[in-house]
């Protein structure tokens, strides 16, 4: 079931995406900052989440969670990206970067209207992001260094800067400010709503001509996202073969249901226009595809 607050999510996302870059000019007045909102973005994402608690619960996930972060952030998406760059090799590199990225926030969310582990899908959520500012570089660097002018300490920079600034200030002002901690949380689909539009409109004034040139080529993104999502819930559905129903809807979660925002920012950074739509374009399946998700888990033994 797709929310209200999903909804207006959406329309904001794509008439942001929109006014970047039919009003260029507009847009441009953003272009410095995706990377600071972001970053608040990711601040106010990780409010509900107990870093300590969580690193201190590892012990009973310890195994399945070293497995599934070994496939999510680096198995899979090197598997699709020679796939990729077999079939489609323009979409070689934003498939990558998309596939590559950590699980995202809001999963434990869709854990719970899914009745899968919510515990092992919090686990993902704070390791992958942990690491990926490591491993994303890292496979980008040892698929791509070639054919790209990007350098690795560059990209583990600004994936470090954007992950660990907000999750040690969350942990910090945990401690000294919790009253306004829980206020800010009361705050968060708005103010989440307003730095979203900021973001998207920064971020695609600086392709405006490239899309209006290529409208035409959205629908075949829009394409691309779906596939890559009914790969990553078969995926995760498959990892976890074997063990019980909630454990594998678990899995399929943290495969689909990812940090594609960070990848917007990331991308825009050092690569073209079409990593950072394909990125975009993923929130179409990421809440399309929760109702064919629980179809799929009522199957599962």
């Amino acid at each position: 079931m797709v929310r209200k607050n999903d909804l207006i999510l959406l329309l904001v996302i794509f008439c942001s995406m929109g006014a970047g870059i039919g009003f260029p000019n507009f847009g441009k007045v953003f272009l410095p900052y995706p990377l600071y909102l972001m970053m608040f973005l990711l601040f106010l994402s990780f409010l509900k989440i107990e870093f300590v608690e969580v690193l201190q619960n590892i012990k009973k996930t310890t195994s399945i969670i070293l497995i599934l972060c070994l496939l999510k952030l680096l198995i899979i998406p090197a598997g699709l990206f020679f796939l990729t760059q077999a079939i489609w090799p323009e979409y070689a590199l934003p498939v990558l970067l998309l596939s590559g990225i950590s699980t995202g926030v809001v999963a434990p969310f869709i854990s719970g209207l899914l009745n899968a582990t919510t515990l092992l899908v919090l686990m993902m959520v704070v390791i992958s992001s942990l690491l990926v500012p490591f491993t994303l570089p890292a496979l980008v660097e040892f698929l791509m260094g070639q054919t790209i002018e990007v350098s690795f300490l560059s990209m583990v920079k600004i994936l470090t800067m954007v992950v660990f600034v907000p999750a040690f200030g969350v942990i910090l002002l945990r401690h000294l400010v919790p009253s306004f901690l829980k206020k800010l949380e009361r705050a968060q689909f708005p103010v989440s709503l307003v730095i979203f539009a900021c973001i998207n409109l920064g971020v695609f004034a600086k392709y405006s001509s490239f899309f209006m040139e290529r409208l035409n080529k959205l629908a075949e993104i829009i394409l691309v996202a779906f596939i890559l999502s009914a790969i990553y819930h078969m995926v995760g559905f498959l990892v976890t073969w074997g063990r019980k129903k909630e454990d594998r809807l678990a899995g399929a979660i943290s495969f689909a249901y990812i940090n594609n925002v960070l990848i917007i920012v990331f991308s825009s950074q050092f690569f073209g226009p079409l990593s950072p739509t394909l990125a975009a374009m993923y929130m179409l399946p990421f809440f399309t595809m929760i109702v064919p998700a629980r179809i799929m888990g009522n199957f599962l033994k």
